[in-house]
C-alpha cells in the first residue's frame, strides 16, 4: 500500500476557471508553500509552470491535482503532462466540507491539494486520455447528444404547434417521419394571419428536424469509423452493443490503469448495489450517482438484450422470482454488462502489450 504523500515531494492543487486558475503548492507533509493566481492564456499557463518549478526547486516528483480536467482545466493538464509532471483529476468537493471551512478560490485550491495526500496511489483519479480516436469520439459523442436533445425539443414544439392550430394535419399521435417531411414541403398560403404565421413556423421546425436527423446520422457514421480504429472495436461484436454505446464505454474506460477494477467500473457507472439494510431487513438500493451517460448506455444495452436474448430474459425472470423489482433486476443485468465490457477493454490492452 503506497500513500501519495510517500510518492511525491510536492502537490499542486489547481482551482480552475474560465479566465484565471488558482494554484496552491503543498509539501508532502501538508505544509503550505505558496498560492498564486494566473490567467488562462498561453502566457499565463507558461508563467504558472515556471512559478511552480521555482517554488519546488524543479522537482518533477510533483503531483498536479487539477479540477475540471475535462473542461476548464483541459489545456492546463495537457501542458503540465508535456512538462513531465504527473497529473491527477481533483475529486468533487462535498458541501459539508465547504460549510465547515468556507469557500473561496484559494481555499479550494489548497483543499484540492490536501485531499489527495492521505490517499492510496490506486485511489488517485487518473485523467482520461485526450489524444487520438478517444478525443475525436469525445467531441463527436457530445455533439451528437446535443443534436439529439435539440431534435427532441424541436419535434415537441412542432407537435404542440400542430395540435394548437388547424393546419390540415393530424398530430394527435406522435409525428411520423413522413408527416414531418410533408410539413417541411408546405408553402405559404392565403389564409388568416395567425394561421399563416403558424404554418411558417411549422415549416421551419420541420425543416430543422430533417437537418438535425441528417447530421445525427452523419455523426453516427463518423463515430463508427473512429470506434473501429480504437480499442472499443472489440465491443462491436457483442450482442446489443452498437457504435454509440461502444464509444461511450470507451470514453469512460479511457485507457489501461485509469479504472483499477471491474467493481470500480461498475461504481463509476452507478450500477453497483448500495447497502440499505436495517434490522432484520437485508436489502440493497439502486445507485443514482456515477457517470449517467455511461449508466444510460448500459441501460440501453440491457433493454436491447432483453428484447431478443433468451438467456437475458431467463435471468430477468429468475431475479423477479427472487422478489426483486424490475428496476433492481435491470440493475443486475447492467452490472453484468459492465463487467463484460470492462474485461473486454482491459483484454485489448494486454493483447496490445503482447504484440
Amino acid at each position: 500500500m503506497t500513500i501519495i504523500s510517500h510518492l511525491y515531494a510536492f502537490v499542486v492543487g489547481v482551482d480552475t476557471h474560465a479566465k484565471n486558475h488558482v494554484y496552491a503548492i503543498l509539501t508532502n507533509r501538508g505544509e503550505h508553500l505558496d498560492t498564486r493566481e494566473f490567467p488562462t492564456t498561453n502566457t499565463g499557463l507558461a508563467r504558472a509552470l515556471d512559478w511552480v518549478g521555482r517554488r519546488t526547486g524543479g522537482h518533477l516528483d510533483t503531483l498536479w491535482v487539477i479540477e475540471g480536467i475535462g473542461t476548464y482545466g483541459a489545456i492546463l493538464a495537457e501542458n503540465v503532462a508535456e512538462a513531465g509532471y504527473t497529473v491527477a483529476e481533483a475529486a468533487s468537493m462535498s458541501a459539508r466540507d465547504r460549510h465547515s471551512t468556507g469557500k473561496d478560490d484559494q481555499i479550494d485550491a489548497r483543499r484540492i491539494a490536501t485531499t489527495v495526500l492521505p490517499l492510496e496511489q490506486s485511489r488517485l483519479r487518473v485523467p482520461r486520455q485526450a489524444d487520438g480516436p478517444r478525443q475525436g469520439l469525445r467531441i463527436l459523442v457530445g455533439a451528437r447528444e446535443s443534436m439529439t436533445r435539440e431534435k427532441t425539443r424541436t419535434i415537441n414544439a412542432l407537435t404542440a404547434l400542430l395540435r394548437a392550430n388547424d393546419l390540415g394535419i393530424d398530430a394527435r399521435r406522435k409525428l411520423s417521419v413522413a408527416k414531418i417531411r410533408t410539413v417541411s414541403k408546405w408553402r405559404g398560403r392565403n389564409e388568416p394571419v395567425a394561421r399563416c404565421e403558424a404554418r411558417r413556423e411549422a415549416i421551419r421546425l420541420a425543416k430543422r428536424v430533417i437537418e438535425l436527423d441528417a447530421d445525427i446520422k452523419d455523426y453516427a457514421t463518423r463515430i463508427l469509423a473512429l470506434v473501429k480504429d480504437s480499442p472499443a472495436a472489440v465491443l462491436l461484436a457483442q450482442p446489443g452493443i452498437g457504435p454509440i454505446t461502444a464509444a461511450v464505454f470507451y470514453l469512460a474506460w479511457s485507457h489501461p490503469g485509469r479504472v483499477h477494477s471491474e467493481a470500480a467500473f461498475a461504481k463509476l457507472a452507478g450500477v453497483n448495489p448500495i447497502p440499505a439494510s436495517s434490522g432484520n431487513v437485508v436489502r440493497f438500493r439502486l445507485n443514482r450517482s456515477g457517470d449517467r451517460r455511461l449508466n444510460s448506455a448500459l441501460y440501453m444495452v440491457a433493454i436491447t438484450k432483453l428484447s431478443f436474448d433468451e438467456e437475458t430474459r431467463a435471468y430477468m425472470a429468475k431475479r423477479l422470482g427472487e422478489g426483486k423489482s424490475k428496476k433492481e433486476a435491470i440493475r443486475c443485468i447492467k452490472r453484468f454488462v459492465a463487467r463484460r465490457v470492462y474485461r473486454l477493454l482491459e483484454a485489448t490492452s494486454v493483447v496490445g502489450q503482447a504484440a
